[in-house]
Parts: C-alpha cells; structure tokens; sequence
C-alpha cells in the first residue's frame, strides 16, 4: 500500500516523472483529480477552489477563513485518497499534509531554470522575460504557501526522502530510481505506520468539524482517542463543549474524547 509525492518548482518535469513512475509501478497517479473531488464533496466551485490555491496569502491577499477552510476541505479529500494506497500524487502540498507518515516516500523534483524557461517559451509561445517571471510568480506563490501553512520553506530537502536536480541526471533515470526506492523495506506499510495513517485521517475529520466552533481547538488523536486543546479555558456553555457530543455520534470509530490544557 504505497504512497509516493512528487513535490516540484513549477515547470520542473515533475507531472511527466509522478505519471511516469505511476505508469511503471502501474499505480494511480492524482493531481487535478483531488480539486474535482473536493469540489464536488463540498459543493464548492471548482474555480473558488483553485483561485483558493493559486492566489498565495500576502499582505493584499491574506490567509482568510475562506481559503483556510478550502485547504482543509482539500487535505481531507486527498488522504482518504492516499489512504486506498499504491497512488503517485504530484500537486499542492502533498509533503506537508503526510508529515510523520514513515511508509510514504516523498519526492522534489527542481530543474534548471534555464531548462524551465525553455519548456515554458515553447509551451506557451511567449519571450524568455515572460518565460522566467512566469516561473518566478509561481515559485514566489508555493514559497509563501509553504510558509504560511507551516512555517517550513518547501524547497527545504529535509522535508523530502529523494532530491532530484533534472539537469546531469535525465528523467528516466530519477523515474528508475523513485520505482526502485520505493519498493524499499523502509517505504512500506507497517502496523505502526498504518496506526499513525488512521489517527491523521480521523485528525483532519475531527478538525474539520470544528472549523466553525469557538474558541479555536488544537485536535491531536491517538489509538482513535481524542483530546482537544483549546485556545483558551473552557465555560461549561461554550460552543466545544456542546459539540463533544456531536464529534462521538459523527465518528463512531472514536475511543474516547477528551479536554486537556
């Protein structure tokens, strides 16, 4: 039960090598296919959605509620995604939504820039000036996604297990050695990783519910046991307090739930 992402700066080759490794592996490979589903879980247009992902928080811009809960809706749909396993993923995000998840094998794929100029003025039929702040635009975007959600620069190479540089190595060599690498004892799935996939997935479901509930919540589950962390104390008639109820009638795989400070 795999799970490969392919994280990569834009026009870096890295949709030809996730399909690629997909197609050798003969797993799934998913990318646009995990926007649709949101959208149409959710009942959210599928352009609210990708503007959501495409317009990078800024100070004219900012982090608002609307994109926060769009992120989330999307984190949500992609692990039950990654969760059926044997799945290649190359878009948003992928490396920071399965942190701490030891079986997946995570990718980053960066190109020489004068390589991604090239694809890019071909592709698209515009100057070498555009080409490059093209590139630069969207690079600028993931960088302050990446800081934002978490804090963490996305080209950091301590977020990935591989780090490919597509300029002296081609790309059939770092699709042979991703198929290679991830038949490795370290990248399969364990009871102990398999645990580790339940709790996040039912983290993110859990969190979810209480987008909406004051004060803000922390959510940590483990062994399918909740505790929740709140902002600040709680009142007995606040809003969490009434919705604890809710989240075990919600979720009946849940052990248990719990407050903690």
């Amino acid at each position: 039960m795999g799970i490969i992402t392919v994280a990569r700066g834009s026009y870096s080759y890295g949709q030809e090598i996730a399909e690629r490794v997909a197609q050798h592996l003969g797993w799934r490979c998913i990318s646009r296919e995990v926007i649709l589903a949101t959208s149409e879980e959710y009942d959210i247009p599928e352009i609210k959605l990708t503007r959501a992902f495409e317009n990078a928080p800024s100070m004219l811009n900012p982090f608002n509620q609307g994109k926060r809960r769009y992120i989330a809706y999307t984190r949500s749909i992609l692990l039950d995604h990654l969760n059926e396993g044997n799945v290649v993923y190359h878009g948003f995000a992928g490396q920071f939504f399965i942190q701490g998840i030891s079986h997946a094998l995570k990718i980053l794929i960066t190109a020489n820039m004068e390589k991604r100029i090239s694809l890019v003025m071909k592709r698209d039929n515009i100057s070498r000036k555009g080409a490059a702040a093209l590139i630069n635009k969207l690079d600028d975007q993931r960088k302050r996604w990446g800081k934002t959600l978490y804090g963490i620069e996305p080209w950091d190479p301590r977020l990935y297990d591989l780090v490919f540089n597509i300029d002296r190595i081609t790309v059939e060599d770092t699709v042979d050695i991703i198929c290679e690498t991830s038949k490795r004892k370290q990248f399969q799935m364990t009871p102990k990783s398999e645990k580790a996939m339940d709790d996040l997935l039912l983290t993110v479901k859990v969190e979810n519910f209480l987008l909406d509930v004051k004060p803000d919540v922390n959510v940590h589950i483990d062994n399918k046991f909740v505790y929740l962390k709140p902002a600040v104390p709680l009142r007995e008639d606040s809003e969490l307090v009434e919705r604890m109820g809710d989240i075990i009638k919600t979720f009946p795989n849940i052990r248990g739930i719990e407050v903690v400070s």
